[in-house]
């Protein structure tokens, strides 16, 4: 087990380069299997989630090349082999296995998802849409096995706004005989990098980023190469990172449109964002930070992913802010660590209200990805002592080089193996 350790007090300064996106990669990763030949994919995040999902393909009986930031999945020996137990487990994504075996095979048998535990993730949509689609779904001690003679295009109505259940259902549709329409869809970027990429394999899909997708079923697909979007989670960290430490950042690599939401919040507050090409730059003032209202939803709104760094940086502010989560009611876990830390925040029902005020050294635990992050930006706020934080595992799941890039920005921040205990 490992630790990380934080002497706060420094602003960050500096450039600072991002990876491809989390949210792509684990679900670029299940598609590349609908191919009957390789696919590359570059820029890839060097995560523990994408380490998983290449064992996970390996088993299934893909050749997984992986060197630097780039991986090569030749899925053409591939196998319809169950897999209700052991890695699929790991992975709170891993259901996107289900959409990629049901259009290779017709079939699939996979565990229920597990990876990070602030709230269960129901899939009700994702059966919808195979039901849909011709499948049938049974849930057999805690794993999905879903099956199909044939699968055939359907008008599909998701109830809620979903990410996972609109690419499930793209991975499924591709290969599906007729027409799909997906309405409702989620438009987050990662929906159109999942769209470009069956397409290049040679999916029909259009409408990718709308709220109404189209797909038309294609026999057969093949392998192709492509490169991952930039992770705008990771891009909204630094930002805020930059702004909490009160520095001035650099980071290369974004698309400034994806930032949009986090952009105007930081603006708000009274801190400077300048929109280059493929970069941003967060400059901070000695000024006191305004307190904002805060609305996690779903994109192009502010994104429930940076909701509990968000936390972080407004305990930084002057007066009261409300930060409101409309996508996870439950996604605080974060807060009762940051209270031992001294941050004063009071939750109500989808809200925290936070009071801004300095923050203490102390030993905190992450008990998932973005509560992780929360952590890390508090202790490196803080002027006095190092804060320790616990559960790094976490974090490692979405934040590639995070030590090796808060060192390189003039933090004091290092890991340490400890016990199991907290």
């Amino acid at each position: 087990m490992e630790k990380l350790m934080i002497r706060g007090g420094r602003p960050l300064h500096g450039v600072v380069q991002i990876s491809g996106a989390k949210n792509s990669a684990v679900a670029l990763i299940p598609a590349a299997i609908l191919a009957e030949s390789a696919v590359t994919l570059d820029n890839l995040p060097a995560i523990s989630d994408v380490a998983v999902y290449s064992d996970i393909l390996r088993d299934l009986g893909a050749v997984v090349e992986r060197k630097d930031d780039i991986i090569r999945i030749d899925p053409s020996e591939l196998k319809s082999v169950p897999m209700p137990n052991g890695k699929v487990k790991m992975l709170r994504a891993s259901y996107y296995l289900m959409g990629a075996m049901l259009g290779r095979f017709g079939e699939a048998v996979i565990g229920l998802p597990g990876g990070c535990n602030f709230e269960p993730r129901p899939i009700d949509q994702h059966i919808k849409g195979f039901e849909a689609l011709g499948a049938t779904v049974v849930n057999e001690h805690g794993a999905m096995r879903i099956t199909a003679k044939e699968l055939r295009g359907a008008k599909i109505f998701l109830d809620i706004v979903s990410v996972g259940a609109t690419i499930n259902i793209m991975l499924a549709a591709s290969r599906a005989k007729g027409s799909t329409i997906i309405e409702n869809a989620a438009k987050e970027p990662e929906i159109i990098d999942v769209a470009t990429l069956l397409n290049a394999m040679g999916a029909r899909i259009k409408g990718a980023g709308t709220e109404t997708i189209r797909i038309e079923g294609v026999d057969q697909m093949h392998g192709c190469r492509h490169s991952i979007i930039p992770d705008r989670i990771q891009v909204g960290t630094y930002m805020i990172m930059a702004a909490a430490t009160r520095g001035d950042v650099t980071v290369e690599g974004v698309i400034p449109k994806h930032m949009e939401a986090v952009t105007a919040k930081l603006r708000e507050m009274g801190a400077t964002v300048e929109e280059l090409d493929d970069a941003v730059r967060i400059i901070s003032s000695d000024e006191p930070y305004h307190p904002v209202d805060v609305k996690a939803l779903v994109y192009p709104g502010f994104a429930t992913d940076l909701q509990s760094p968000m936390t972080s940086l407004l305990t930084q502010a002057n007066g009261v802010s409300v930060l409101s989560d409309y996508i996870y009611g439950n996604r605080f876990k974060h807060v009762p660590e940051l209270a031992l830390m001294g941050a004063n925040i009071r939750l109500e029902g989808r809200s925290a209200i936070i009071e801004g005020g300095p923050l203490s050294s102390a030993k905190v635990h992450a008990t998932d990805l973005r509560a992780g992050a929360a952590l890390v930006i508090a202790g490196l706020t803080v002027k006095d002592g190092i804060t320790e934080v616990t559960g790094v595992e976490y974090i490692d799941r979405g934040y590639d080089n995070l030590v090796e890039n808060l060192r390189r920005l003039g933090a004091d921040i290092w890991r340490e193996t400890t016990s199991d205990d907290k």
